[in-house]
This record gives structure tokens, sequence and C-alpha cells, in this order.
């Protein structure tokens, strides 16, 4: 057992909330959902947020226009590496956002034990023009303004996970 796992054992025995979102490759939408949820809760010390990919290569750096995104928002990933989901990763969290459908039909393919923890990153939000439950939407090769989408669609979403998660915890 690694020493990260005796912490992440240690905050779950503590009550901690552990979200972790998921995409594709872990470079652009989930890191950015993680530093924009990290910056929604820096004043609680109740949660725990990290992401993952279903298809992610471990060690990629976030990519340049999420680092970007970010960064104008006072948002640092320093240290971010990219990393393939795991059985581990999800029985540790209490909470897993899907960026997709397709990428919650895979959560639930790989991990068909875990359903009750498997949500859309925008099942509770209604995203002007998109609606309830939409994808977050892939800004891969699409340049600055996809990027900008999908961090005004999150952050419509993330207030609605929040407020989700502190309605149904029951740590």
């Amino acid at each position: 057992m690694t020493v990260r796992d005796r912490v992440n054992m240690v905050d779950a025995m503590a009550g901690k909330k552990s979200v972790l979102f998921v995409c594709t490759g872990n470079t652009c939408r989930s890191p950015m959902a993680e530093g924009l949820f990290r910056k929604a809760v820096e004043e609680r010390g109740d949660f725990e947020v990290a992401s993952a990919g279903v298809a992610a290569y471990p060690g990629g750096r976030v990519s340049r226009e999420t680092e970007d995104v970010l960064r104008s928002r006072g948002i640092s990933l320093e240290g971010f590496r990219s990393q393939p989901v795991s059985e581990g990763m999800i029985e540790r969290s209490t909470h897993v956002f899907a960026m997709t459908d397709s990428h919650l039909q895979a959560l639930l393919g790989m991990f068909p034990d875990h359903e009750d923890k498997f949500f859309l990153a925008c099942e509770f939000a209604e995203i002007p023009g998109k609606g309830i439950g939409c994808d977050v939407p892939d800004p891969i090769g699409q340049g600055p303004a996809a990027y900008a989408d999908v961090a005004a669609t999150l952050d419509v979403a993330i207030p609605k996970l929040i407020e989700f998660i502190d309605q149904t915890w029951n740590g």
C-alpha cells in the first residue's frame, strides 16, 4: 500500500468526500473540472478531488489551453500528470463525475459494482442552450474558445455538484 493509499484511507475514515472527474485522456476536461472544483471548495476541508481518464496515458501533462484557462483564474495544477482510471480510484471515490455519456458508459462497463457512484458532470445543472444532463464538450483541437466553453459549462455544473454532494452525503 502506497503512502497516498494510506492518506486516502485516513481521509475516508475522517468523513471526507472524495470526488473523481473522468474524461478520455485526462489532459483537458477532467483536469479542468478538478482545478475548478478544488477552487470552489478551497475554504472547506471536507473534499478530496482528483481526475483520471478512461483511455489516459499515464504521466501526460495537462493541455496548454486547459492550463491557460485555469491560470487566468488563479488555479494551478502544478505537478499534474494524467492517469488512467483504476479500480482503486473508484473504490476510494464517494462520487465519480463523467464528462460525457460515453465516459459514463465506459465506467459502467469497467466498474459495474460501483454504479451508484457514477454521474454525469452536468446531470444536476441546466446548461444554457444545452439543457440538463448534457455532455461537457470536447475542446481538443478547437482553440481557446472551446476551452472557455468547457470552463463556462463547468462553472454552471460545479455549484450544482457541490449542492448534490452536500445534500446526499451520509459519510
